[in-house]
């Protein structure tokens, strides 16, 4: 029987990566001078480095730093600075985006069955608190927990935060259902042992989900419902069986 449903965050409750992350990273270089613009194309390879700021240094090790970031300090400086203005222009950002289908929906069922809300990711705690006002004051206060950004030392496909998840919780594995919609967040789930649906988004709809519990392209509103509370009860079963 389900008693939590876990949520990843960019991707799944909003697609968040192409109009908001991308457009905010973007406007973060130009703020402070850099001579960088991630095009659509590009960030769909940037987007396979979990976490932004690993995603910042992954690409200037490439394609080269700033010059004025020719030490290892003010390389890691210029990556936290560059990151704190990319969280507050893609917070401001959020509210004009719309939650993906379902979402509302799940949780409304999850809420009157007395079935537990979390959520895991690599976003910024403040950005994924700006995700969240989207729901409304009664749904965001429903979820027990977000562990976001840095709160664990290795992120996604490590599985450390759904372990620290499980933790929170206070429940066995077979208890609770990861809505993710990455490989990296995927592996990161399926290694702490969790069954997982995966809802693909803009850049992960042609990545393998093998391990996955089953895939759809999203939860889906009325009249297309594609996955309910049942489905998530009757996925973890399978699973646990």
């Amino acid at each position: 029987m389900v008693k939590a449903i876990i949520f990843d965050c960019d991707g799944v409750l909003v697609d968040t990566e192409r109009d908001a992350h991308r457009v905010g990273f973007n406007k973060a270089f130009e703020q402070f001078g850099i001579d960088a613009e991630w095009s659509v194309e590009l960030y769909g390879q940037l987007v396979l480095v979990a976490g932004g700021k690993e995603r910042m240094r992954s690409y200037f090790d490439e394609f080269g730093w700033p010059a004025a970031a020719n030490t290892d300090a003010k390389k890691d400086a210029l990556i936290l600075e560059l990151h704190k203005a990319k969280t507050q222009i893609t917070a401001d950002l959020v509210s004009s985006l719309p939650v993906r289908p379902g979402i509302l929906r799940i949780i409304d069922e999850a809420r009157e069955a007395g079935v537990r809300l979390g959520v895991c990711t690599t976003s910024n705690p403040k950005f994924i608190d700006a995700v969240l006002d989207l729901f409304g004051a009664e749904r965001k206060a429903a979820f027990e927990f977000v562990h976001a950004g840095d709160v664990v030392s290795k992120k996604k496909p490590n599985p450390e935060i759904y372990l620290l998840a499980l933790e929170t919780l206070g429940l066995p594995a077979q208890d609770c259902v990861v809505i993710e919609d990455s490989r990296n967040g995927l592996l990161a789930a399926t290694g702490a042992g969790l069954p997982t649906l995966i809802t693909t988004s803009t850049y992960t709809v042609d990545e393998d989900f093998a391990e996955a519990a089953k895939v759809v392209p999203e939860l889906g509103d009325e009249p297309n419902v594609r996955v309910t509370l049942a489905d998530l009860r009757e996925l973890a079963a399978e699973q646990a069986a």
